[in-house]
């Protein structure tokens, strides 16, 4: 049984042979695109459970890529890269992208990253922990990975809701950003900016919602990010 479909977008063949090699020995069916339009028209005609997305494509770039699936899907996305540039690798993240891997890279590092994000994008529920979760208008349901600000329905990544979960689980608590990606079950080095470009989007998102009821993230200088308080609503 696969583990799950993976739609891998890249034009160097060498590449995609090897993912496709390292993901189907791990248990996931791999479908291929070598450029970004026809990685566009795979999502749309067979949707897959994660996509591995390089930057530089023919036709259609990633970036433009990552921006047009994010407008229907919160498909998981793992970004390749040749840039060593920060700035490109957090255009990418703010733009939806769930995590980055620089080429030249380890295909079992791949395979990892893959494994990393589809389970927070699979999260075992517990029983035993309440699922609903309220700071003034802001309302989280965390059974149906929903979140709603003054009554609007956001639309979060999966990292995103995970990432407002975790700071509104700790009322008052300031988590800083090695903490954050220890709660997204990440342990890779270098990793800490992603938070930022993260928190940059649900900042965006919950501001489009309007401003205060405990709809805000706020920045603890030198040391991360809280939400003031929070309680469990009551069903």
């Amino acid at each position: 049984m696969s583990k799950g479909k993976i739609l891998v977008v890249d034009d160097e063949p060498k590449i995609v042979n090897t993912v496709r090699a390292y993901l189907e020995r791990e248990g996931y069916q791999v479908l291929e695109a070598d450029d970004g339009r026809q990685a566009l028209e795979i999502f749309r005609q067979e949707p897959p459970d994660l996509i591995v997305l390089d930057l530089m494509l023919p036709e259609i770039d990633g970036l433009e890529v990552c921006r047009q699936i994010r407008r229907s899907s919160d498909v998981p996305i793992i970004m390749l890269t040749a840039r060593q540039e920060d700035a490109d690798k957090l255009i990418g993240l703010e733009l939806g992208a769930d995590d980055y891997v620089t080429k030249p890279f380890s295909p079992r590092e791949l395979v990892a990253r893959v494994r990393v994000v589809l389970r927070r994008a699979r999260p075992t529920p517990v029983p035993a922990t309440p699922s609903r979760l309220a700071l003034g208008d802001l309302l989280l349901d965390e059974e149906r990975f929903e979140a709603t600000c003054h009554g609007q329905l956001l639309s979060l990544t999966v990292t995103e809701f995970r990432l407002l979960a975790a700071l509104a689980k700790n009322p008052g608590r300031v988590l800083s950003r090695a903490q954050l990606l220890d709660i997204l079950g990440e342990s890779y080095e270098g990793y800490e900016r992603t938070i930022d470009a993260h928190v940059k989007n649900l900042r965006r998102k919950l501001a489009a919602a309007g401003p205060g009821g405990g709809c805000n993230i706020a920045t603890v200088h030198g040391v991360g990010y809280k939400l003031q308080e929070t309680h469990y609503a009551q069903d």
